[in-house]
């Protein structure tokens, strides 16, 4: 009676550690490991874009658009992007409106060739890209900003013909991760 009343004790004992332990590996973590967690994964994403960059294979998706004078309009990244695969490029703007601009799609898509591609990395760490395109609808600059430790990025679009000066935000992903619909070219 003893010995089953000793194993019924040591089974408990054994079920309690174990209840605990599973307990504490199940906890929630806590602000500043959330925050460790956040940065390591930013910093990698970072890294990504910046190799991406230097291999002239990225496409910058951009959830925001702001026009010359300050307006600002949420847009799709998918059909809103810049795009570079070695000494081509795409510009694709398409506006969530009902009229169907010339690329299909709300807006305009121009394949170009790039020229004067040069990246720079300032003191804080950030990249900044300067490049020209080149295409029938379209001869402009195109300035990236990369901000250090993260993979969000602005694209300033000045076209060399007019002012319509365009500014894209959103995130720079290699070519190969991203997902976007090509709409018809000019």
């Amino acid at each position: 009676m003893k010995k089953i009343f000793s194993g019924i004790m040591l089974f408990m004992l054994l079920f309690v550690t174990n209840v605990a332990q599973a307990q504490e590996t199940e906890r929630e973590l806590t602000r500043e490991e959330k925050k460790a967690m956040q940065a390591k994964l930013d910093s990698l994403l970072f890294e990504e874009a910046k190799q991406a960059l230097n291999n002239k294979q990225f496409t910058l998706e951009a959830d925001q658009v702001v026009f010359k004078y300050g307006q600002t309009a949420y847009v799709n990244s998918n059909t809103n992007f810049v795009s570079v695969d070695g000494e081509n490029a795409v510009v694709q703007v398409a506006f969530n409106i009902p009229i169907s601009g010339p690329n299909g799609l709300g807006g305009v898509t121009v394949d170009g060739k790039v020229s004067s591609y040069e990246v720079k990395t300032d003191k804080r760490g950030n990249l900044h890209l300067s490049m020209n395109v080149m295409g029938v609808g379209i001869s402009a600059r195109v300035d990236i900003d990369l901000m250090a430790n993260s993979n969000n990025a602005v694209v300033n679009i000045l076209p060399n013909f007019n002012s319509n000066r365009l500014t894209l935000n959103g995130t720079l992903l290699p070519l190969h991760k991203s997902n976007v619909f090509k709409g018809r070219s000019i």
